[in-house]
């Protein structure tokens, strides 16, 4: 009980304010969107998304956090999350999750997305397609009374009708003032398991699907995660709202 009781319980005032910071991650993931493709580097996108999010009166909210030199983190192919910006140019071909948190006047929206680099492999595409699906049948469970458990059985359900992998070492979180809030948001369970959710919870549903084995290592830099065989992967991410209709989407 007292974890529970940890978690923030937010006003229909206060998710407003976390939904101010969620459309503008959506503006700005749209505008990166139009800026990905081959022959531009992570870095010129992460400096883009810093103007932009400073340019709106924002910051990014992941600069610092931890250490975290960037304002993004862009993950290419087998990087399954916090990729580091760095000067490689995309090629076609290339998948690229970009992950970012905006934060506005104290509030946080946490969003990310897998985009093509021009024209991908059906394989890719595949995958892509099946991530997003299994973001939003993840989506679909975020109602008062259910628990964390419905959720992970949900994006496992989708992700494993494609043989696809569910990364567990990974998950969501709560999210409004500060970067990663309890309760923890795994992808990886069993449904009736986990914490009940409640009216104004505020969590990131933003499973990680791989090509084969789901399993990760960690680079030297100690950030950049990898797939340990090698397989693409693939994120969508959304800050979503628990409330009596059903589930918010804040940064769509």
């Amino acid at each position: 009980m007292a974890r529970k009781a940890e978690i923030p319980i937010r006003s229909k005032e206060e998710i407003e304010y976390i939904a101010q910071a969620g459309r503008l991650a959506a503006q700005l993931r749209r505008e990166l969107g139009k800026r990905v493709a081959a022959g531009v580097t992570t870095r010129q996108l992460d400096q883009f998304a810093e103007t932009f999010m400073n340019e709106h009166g924002a910051k990014p909210a992941q600069k610092g956090f931890h250490g975290y030199p960037y304002a993004i983190c862009a993950a290419v192919n087998d990087c399954v999350c916090h990729g580091m910006p760095d000067e490689r140019a995309l090629e076609r071909g290339d998948i690229v999750t970009l992950d970012f948190v905006v934060d506005l006047d104290g509030w946080l929206a946490d969003t990310a997305w897998t985009f093509a680099v021009g024209e991908t492999s059906p394989e890719a595409s595949r995958l892509r397609s099946a991530a997003y699906q299994a973001m939003a049948k993840g989506i679909e469970q975020a109602w008062p009374g259910k628990r964390i458990g419905d959720i992970a059985h949900a994006v496992q359900q989708a992700a494993h009708a494609g043989s696809y992998g569910v990364v567990a070492q990974f998950g969501g979180h709560g999210i409004g003032r500060n970067l990663h809030e309890p309760p923890e948001v795994s992808f990886v369970g069993r449904p009736g398991r986990g914490v009940r959710l409640e009216e104004g919870m505020v969590i990131t549903i933003e499973p990680m699907i791989t090509i084969g084995s789901p399993e990760v290592i960690i680079s030297q830099d100690g950030w950049t995660v990898l797939t340990l065989e090698g397989g693409l992967a693939a994120q969508f991410e959304h800050t979503v709202a628990v409330t009596a209709e059903g589930p918010l989407i804040l940064t769509k």
